[in-house]
């Protein structure tokens, strides 16, 4: 028994350093929004296209990544995943012209999500019983957390040393360019290490999904509609893109205290590496409350701060110290890191046979990554028809709104299944 926990353990950890390694790149706005303009000499709205390109190729890959993780083997999703980013990035740091940036992007979300998503949710579910999912997926989001801090320090005391005191462009290239090679090396090396030390994910299947009456074959055609008529594949999904539509404000906090309020870029670095430090603690407190108070209630909980936290943002005057402000900003990474930590905790309760799991991850991720899409798109918008200060109090008060409207669909959901555990348990009596 030792010795499965032990194996199963050291499976999660690899799948944690996975996750944690391979979205960083891709999301290095967050952190280096306006270098990455004035290097790769793009606009915003450029910028927006490019990821709303990268969110088409999420959506688009959703749902496909599920029944491909039904099929194959995830050690080598994952390790192709991996190596096929990590090429992505070494041609990034080429610094390409644009219409070549729009194919790196579309690259880094094909290996990101067609052949990785469905394949590390799957293999934490299988790892997890159904008692241990709150804390699972809150190690997975807040253990992915802790490498994205820490490769973030790293890219931080890389880009401070390059870049010193300079504000001239070149060395601004420079210093960019060190961390994507740093951020792209890191992926080589991790998809190695899962290739030869990860077992064959059919193996780790068979000791953990395998239930009486299920077939070793994977999904089926005929096994859709258990997906499609499964009416908490829906509220899981709508719970999800509330949340991620709150958690995706992250990516504008490091633009908004620089262009809007004037801190330095190496400023603004810093505390989106303290925003990052959050995830590890977010994810985990987030995992541990929902296994003790409730998933849907620690959900719901946390949308309401992340959704206040956004409002105080827009109305607190600028006048307030930076420290405030900072602080209010980190503040709102750990709601929104606790949101991410736990909204797939809910994954065991949607009566979804393991089987087809991958699938019934593929349906409700479709549903939920749809900002991934939406949100550049109505940026785009929002910037043009307000500017850039309205543009982000606008976008941050329209996600307030759909963080409120998902606590309360968080709140329906745990209704439902309370209602649904009393009809059980009425039926169980009338049988009996």
């Amino acid at each position: 028994m030792k010795n499965g926990n032990l194996g199963r353990y050291l499976q999660f950890a690899l799948v944690i350093l996975a996750a944690g390694s391979i979205y960083p790149l891709i999301y290095l706005k967050a952190q280096y929004q306006e270098t990455i303009l004035e290097v790769f000499n793009m606009s915003l709205t450029q910028m927006n296209t490019i990821y709303t390109v990268l969110g088409l190729v999420f959506i688009v890959g959703y749902f496909p990544s599920g029944v491909l993780s039904d099929k194959f083997s995830a050690k080598n999703l994952l390790a192709l995943s991996l190596l096929g980013t990590a090429l992505g990035g070494f041609w990034f740091a080429q610094v390409p012209t644009y219409e070549y940036v729009v194919v790196i992007f579309a690259i880094w979300g094909f290996f990101s999500v067609f052949t990785f998503w469905s394949s590390h949710m799957k293999v934490v579910k299988m790892l997890s019983s159904d008692d241990e999912d709150g804390r699972f997926f809150g190690i997975l989001d807040g253990g992915r957390g802790l490498v994205e801090a820490l490769l973030a320090s790293l890219a931080l005391a890389i880009f401070t040393v390059v870049l010193g005191s300079s504000i001239e462009v070149t060395d601004k290239r420079a210093a960019l360019v060190s961390i994507v090679y740093m951020y792209s090396t890191v992926l080589l090396v991790t998809s190695i290490l899962v290739f030869f030390f990860v077992k064959d994910g059919s193996k780790t299947a068979k000791k953990v999904e395998k239930e009486p009456g299920s077939e070793e074959s994977g999904v089926k055609f005929s096994d859709l509609g258990k997906v499609f008529t499964n009416k908490y594949i829906y509220l899981h999904g709508i719970i999800i893109f509330a949340g991620y539509t709150v958690f995706w404000t992250s990516y504008y906090f490091g633009g908004h205290l620089q262009s809007n309020l004037g801190m330095t870029p190496i400023g603004v670095g810093s505390i989106m590496v303290a925003v990052l430090w959050m995830r590890p603690f977010g994810g985990i407190i987030g995992g541990f409350l929902a296994d003790k108070i409730g998933k849907e209630v620690t959900i719901t909980c946390s949308l309401l701060g992340g959704s206040a936290c956004l409002i105080l943002m827009v109305f607190l005057p600028k006048t307030l110290p930076s420290m405030a402000i900072s602080g209010l900003v980190i503040l709102a990474g750990l709601f929104v890191y606790m949101i991410r930590g736990t909204y797939w905790s809910l994954l065991g309760q949607s009566k979804i046979d393991i089987a087809i799991m991958g699938t019934a991850i593929g349906a409700v991720s479709f549903i939920g990554y749809l900002p991934d899409i939406m949100i550049p798109l109505m940026n785009s918008y929002l910037w043009d028809v307000f500017g850039n200060e309205g543009g982000y109090q606008a976008y941050f008060l329209v996600s307030a709104v759909v963080g409120l409207f998902g606590a309360v669909i968080a709140m329906i959901y745990r209704r439902s299944q309370i209602a649904d555990k009393k009809n059980e348990q009425a039926l169980q009596k009338t049988g009996a």
